[in-house]
Parts: structure tokens; C-alpha cells; sequence
């Protein structure tokens, strides 16, 4: 059932990455008073993720992703501005697939149906963290969330991967408050491809978040909290966006001015 909260306190949707679930999040301190919703990633393409997105509260909400999560919320953007008031997203690329990307992913589907999960999750593991070999902690960390994940979740985000597209165009025409946050030593996601999605949103904040990588709610959680905080600060002070619908009524003219709009010339 979809569920909400008073516009004095929006819900926030958060959206992990791929092979990431609610963990990701659990060492962020989100603001008080605002309802936490945690989305599952598992259907196979990008458009029936948004959707997922969109129906997993009522009315407007903020939007938080990371990675492929940031994706989704773009997607949803496309679909239905009106209904998000604040986007935050990380560790993502508002670009097409390269071919590059496209190979990788079907090798490592392949992989997967072999039975050879865990090369897969051996085979992402150096590129989430500062450095390409993470503490023993960090990593173990890392596969146990990948392990709750699962192949068949890996799968679905693998093929939704392959359903990307250019998003900066939607980026162009978002009205809602926004904050970029990029991890300066993320090499999945450079600080390049943030730059672009801060260029493209109207009045976005971009935060460079020093020494994170991918993962960057575990490797500086403070910063993400501070980028909420602030985020929820700036919706409180913007107006509600307009509906598509109400932005396309044509007002009703009073009763003396439809008469003489009717009226024939004599």
C-alpha cells in the first residue's frame, strides 16, 4: 500500500545502487520527522522501476539514489515531476550506456547463469571503494549486502542497466530543488559526470565529497546527511510543483464573458 506523510513532512524515497540494498543507507542520520521509504530493485528495466518508485508512496516525496537508484529517480522525473520536490543523487552518470558497458554487463549475466555470483560480486568489489583493496571489514561488509541481494536481483539490474538512456534532457527541465554529491576518488563515477548533472538542473548544488568512492553513504555518511538536511531546507522554502493536469486547465471564464464570447456579431 502506498503511504505518505503531511506536506509539512515529505517522505523520502531512497533508492540504492545495484547489488545494494537498505544497508547501504544505515549509517546516514536522515532528517526527523520525515517518513524513510527503502525501494527494492528488482524488476528488468529502468521504466518499471519508476514505477516502482512512483507507486511506493502517495503524492510528493524526495527522491535519494545512488548509482543505478539515481537512474530510477531520474526516470521518474521524466514521468512525473510533479510529484517529486526534492532529488538528491550520487555516485551516478545521467549518460547513455557506453558499448563498453553494454559487453561487461552481458558477461557478467552470463556469469550469473553459470552459477558464478560470486565472481561477480569479486569482480564489482574493488571499483565501490577509494581504493581497488578496501579493508577486510569494508569488503566483507560489501559481500554480505551483495549476498542479501542475490543472483536473480543481479539479473533483473543487470537487464535494466541495458534499458538506459541519455537522461540530461529530463535533467533540463526539472524545477524541483536538487544536490549532486560526488566522491572525488569514485571511479565508477567520476566528478565529471556529476559536474554534467549539476550543469543540466537548474540552480542544482553540487558537492565534491573528498577521498569517497562509490559507495559513498558508507565512506562519508555524514556528508549525505548534511546534504539532506540542507536539501529539505531549500523544499520547505520552494512552491509545490504544479500537476501536469492543473497546468493544463484552461480557467473558467466568468458567465458575462462567455455570454459576450458566444455572442454572434450584429
Amino acid at each position: 500500500m502506498p503511504s505518505g506523510g503531511p506536506s509539512s513532512a515529505l517522505p523520502l524515497v531512497v533508492v540504492p545502487g545495484m547489488l545494494c540494498d537498505a544497508d547501504l543507507w544505515s549509517d546516514v542520520a536522515f532528517p526527523e520527522g520525515h517518513p524513510v521509504r527503502h525501494l527494492e530493485l528488482t524488476k528488468p528495466d529502468i521504466g518499471a522501476m519508476a514505477e516502482d518508485l512512483l507507486s511506493s508512496v502517495s503524492g510528493p516525496f524526495v527522491a535519494v539514489g545512488l548509482s543505478l537508484g539515481a537512474v530510477v529517480a531520474f526516470e521518474a522525473l521524466r514521468r512525473a515531476p510533479e510529484r517529486i520536490s526534492g532529488l538528491c543523487v550520487m555516485s551516478t552518470n545521467a549518460g547513455a550506456p557506453r558499448p563498453g558497458q553494454y559487453a561487461a554487463w552481458r558477461v557478467m549475466d552470463g556469469l550469473i547463469d553459470d552459477g558464478r555470483f560470486a565472481d561477480v560480486v569479486e569482480q564489482t568489489l574493488p571499483g565501490m571503494f577509494p581504493v581497488p583493496r578496501p579493508p577486510v571489514e569494508s569488503a566483507e561488509r560489501y559481500r554480505r549486502m551483495a549476498y542479501a541481494v542475490g543472483p536473480e536481483a543481479a539479473r533483473a539490474q543487470l537487464a535494466a542497466q541495458a534499458t538506459r538512456q541519455d537522461a540530461t534532457g529530463t535533467l533540463r527541465t526539472a524545477r524541483c530543488p536538487t544536490v549532486v554529491l560526488s566522491g572525488t576518488r569514485d571511479a565508477l563515477c567520476p566528478p565529471d559526470f556529476h559536474r554534467v548533472i549539476a550543469r543540466a538542473v537548474p540552480g542544482a548544488g553540487l558537492r565534491r565529497v573528498a577521498g569517497a568512492g562509490h559507495l559513498l553513504p558508507w565512506q562519508n555518511p555524514s556528508a549525505v546527511s548534511a546534504a539532506l538536511r540542507d536539501l529539505l531546507a531549500q523544499v520547505r522554502e520552494t512552491p509545490p510543483p504544479v500537476s501536469r493536469a492543473s497546468a493544463h486547465i484552461t480557467p473558467r471564464l466568468p458567465e458575462p464573458l462567455r455570454r459576450a464570447r458566444t455572442r454572434r456579431p450584429t
